[in-house]
Order: structure tokens, then sequence, then C-alpha cells
């Protein structure tokens, strides 16, 4: 008898987990064929990309971002668009910058293509003419120190570490020379910084990026602009042969008093649990330089159309599910960190926040924080997400935008697209609508709604 009873209990569990996977399944499909065949992600990314341009926080463009987000999350089905207020920095590159060296020895003049980074200081309109010294580590300049240093122009020539896998692994060794680099440089009497790209492909467009000045190292800021690879390879080559060349750099770049904006957060309410919250963004500014296309319009038009396939498909969520349209991620995550102060002010649970902010590429998977017991949990759906190529559930989680709401203690998730390419454009001027692929667009954007989904139904 008590075999018997066992044998009826675990075939109702296997009966009711098959049919609950076999339902969740068909709802999967729905919203991969949603996104596939409705979506408008790809003509919403044409729009904020090509209409707008770059949106690079304090700028008009970021501003008209912002009431186009608002309007795109209302057309999509928001029960409410939220515009949360946040002060951010409002830098300006200026006229075009100039990079160019002097060789009498060889009896050589070259152009460099170079872009200043975000957040630096101008040359002033005399530009800065100097002896360049290159290093491959901040131990390089210790070891050189003042008497090697000063009054010259530092040159980290650093290269992508190519043995990497993951491409951000290799950006995420390599950005610190970018970020601190020039208070390192100022504090053994540098006059000004120039990093090698953050990239591996080898090409003639120079990458910028944030840089911050570091007063415990400096109280001196110093300026600083990155070189393309290819005119890092030529600075480099040439100092081999002439270490004593002149190169002149000169930049025209401002920090204006900061500037007002906003987080768009657009929600579908909930049907059960009215201050519980779940969460999928991307940042809606980006450089000035490009389009901002897959940095990270791709995150912000795949998280809007969530509020769409939920809506059209009938899917009434427990909890309530917000995409949210950050600010401010590129120079100061001010966006991040006004929305978990919102949240914490409001005494909102947020059970998973994700954000997308990796390109618009091919899905692969997700990097799921363990917090709670996320990551238990949606690893048993992995099996789910197979049938669509998205094989990869692993135990880290996160994103820039997110690390103030991690710091609260909620589940954070990173989705991770292919990411071999991302780097080829990332914080470049090459950063446009055309390198967007639609398909892959789509189908990461279903891949994020599913997990929202999932998450809904059984967290």
């Amino acid at each position: 008898m008590k075999k018997t009873f066992i044998f009826i209990i675990t075939f109702f569990v296997l009966y009711f987990t098959a049919s609950s996977q076999n339902k969740d399944s068909l709802t999967l499909r729905k919203i991969y064929d949603h996104y596939l065949t409705k979506s408008l992600c790809y003509s919403n990314l044409e729009y904020l990309t090509t209409k707008i341009g770059g949106r690079l926080s304090g700028s008009p463009q970021a501003e008209q971002a912002v009431q186009w987000a608002k309007k795109a999350m209302y057309a999509a089905g928001a029960d409410t668009v939220i515009l949360q207020p946040c002060m951010v920095p409002h830098w300006v590159r200026g006229q075009e910058e100039q990079c160019s060296f002097n060789s009498p020895k060889l009896k050589s003049e070259t152009t460099l293509k170079c872009t200043a980074l975000g957040s630096s200081v101008d040359t002033g309109p005399k530009g800065i003419n100097a002896e360049v010294i290159e290093v491959q580590s901040f131990e390089d300049l210790e070891k050189l120190g003042e008497k090697n240093i000063k009054g010259k122009i530092v040159f980290y020539n650093v290269f992508f570490d190519q043995r990497k896998i993951r491409s951000g692994s290799a950006y995420g060794e390599t950005v610190k020379f970018r970020a601190k680099g020039a208070s390192y440089a100022a504090k053994y009497g540098a006059l000004g910084c120039l990093v090698r790209s953050m990239t591996s492909v080898a090409d003639d467009e120079p990458h910028t990026g944030n840089m911050y000045y570091d007063t415990t190292l400096s109280k001196i800021k110093i300026p600083a602009v990155a070189l393309s690879y290819k005119a890092a390879e030529i600075l480099h080559e040439t100092l081999l042969k002439d270490p004593k060349l002149l190169l002149y750099l000169e930049t025209h770049c401002q920090t204006l008093p900061d500037e007002p904006s906003f987080n768009v957060v657009g929600q579908i309410n909930g049907t059960q649990k009215s201050n519980e919250f779940i969460i999928a963004g991307g940042h809606l500014d980006s450089w000035d330089n490009g389009q901002g296309a897959h940095d990270d319009g791709t995150g912000v038009v795949q998280c809007i159309e969530i509020l769409s396939a939920f809506k059209q498909l009938g899917i009434k969520p427990k909890h309530n599910i917000r995409a949210v349209a950050f600010m401010n991620e590129e120079n100061g995550l001010a966006g991040g960190t006004a929305y978990a102060k919102f949240a914490k002010e409001k005494n909102e649970k947020h059970l998973a926040a994700l954000e997308a902010d990796a390109g618009g590429y091919t899905p692969r998977g997700f990097l799921i924080d363990t917090t709670n017991g996320l990551y238990n949990l949606a690893v048993k759906w992995e099996s789910l997400f197979h049938p669509y190529l998205v094989d990869r559930f692993e135990p880290e989680g996160g994103g820039a935008d997110l690390i103030a709401l991690e710091k609260l203690g909620v589940p954070c998730i990173g989705f991770e697209p292919d990411t071999q390419r991302y780097f080829d454009i990332h914080h470049t001027a090459a950063d446009t609508f055309d390198k967007v692929n639609k398909r892959e667009l789509e189908l990461s954007g279903a891949a994020i709604a599913s997990l929202l989904f999932l998450i809904d139904s059984y967290y």
C-alpha cells in the first residue's frame, strides 16, 4: 500500500511538472513569435539612433530621448510611465581633437586619429607639445619616476589580451588605464595622457569612454585622449626609432554645470503583488561620437518591447513589470543611483533586476545573481531556452546601472549576447544603426522577455 501511495504521488508530481513545463514552453514560443514577427524593436531603434543620435547626458539629444522613451512606452502598452529625476554631468567635447607628432630625426610628421576621453579637461587653445614616454602598466610609471616623466606625455600602450574567450574580460583588464591613467601620470608630473583604444580590432577608429580624476593620486588634472589601434601602432613603432619625437595634442573639452534629467520607467501593473517589482532595462544615454546603437539603444528597445509582448499576448503578470531606460550610465551612473533611491523611499520590493548592456547580438545566456535563491531557481528553466539556442545560465549577475539596487539586496541579472564583435565598435563613431542585425536584436529581446515571464510566474 505504501509503495502504491508513493507511486501515485510521484506520478502526479511528474505529471504536473511536465504539464507546467509544456505550458511555459508554449508561452515562450508565443513570446518569440511576437518578437520575430510583430515587435517594434528595430523601428524604435532606427528612430532613436538616426533621428535623435548620440545622447550624452546633459545634451539636448538626451532630453529628446527621454521624451521619445516616454511616448514609446505608452505606445507599447504601459499602464503608467514614471519619470524619475536625477542630476547628470554635462561634459562637452568641443571642436575636433588634434594629435600629431614630428620627428626631425626621421624627417617625418604624422597625424594620429584620436578622441578625447569623457570628463577630460582641455589642453588650452595652444595645445601641448612634448616628448612621449611609453608604458605598459602603472608599475612602469613608478619605476620611471618623476625624473623621467615630468614634462612629458604618457602613452599607455596596453593591448587586449587575445587569449580571453570573453571579450569583456579583456576590456575589464585594460579599462583601468582609461579610467585612472591621467591621474597616475599627473602624479609624476606628466602634461597629458594617451591610451590605446579599448579594442582588439586593427582599425583607425578611436574609442572614447569615461575617465575620472582621482585627487588622492594628484590634484592636477591633465588632458586624456584615446588613440585608434592603428595610431597607437604608428606611435609605438616611431618611438622605437626616435624616442625624442615631439607630439602635439589639442583638445577643447568643457565640463558645464550638472543638468536635470530623468530615468524613464514604463510599468505594467501586477494582478496580485501591488508593491513587488521585476525590472529589465538598458541605458538611454550614449556617447556623442556615434549613434549609440549597440551601446545601448538595443537594450532599451528590447526592454520596452516586453510591455508590448505581455499586453498583446494577454500575459497578466502577478508582479509589476517595469521596462527602465536608465540615464547617465556612460559617465556617472546617476540614473541607477536615482532608481535605487526611489525604490527605497517608496519601500518597493524588487524581486529581480536585469540589465541588457552588451550589444544587440545573438543571445547566449544570462548571468544570474545567487541572492535569494534566484540562480538556483532560474537554472531549472535552462532547458526551456535550448530550442532558441540560449544555453548559458551562470551564477554571476549584475550591470552598471544595477549596482545601487544590488547594494539593497536585489538579485541582479546580466543578459549576455555574443560579444565577440562588441568591442570592435564600442564607444566609437561606428556604433550606428546599420551595424545592428534585426533578427539578432529580436531574438535577444525575446530571451529577456521570456526570462521575466518565468520569474514572474515562479519567484
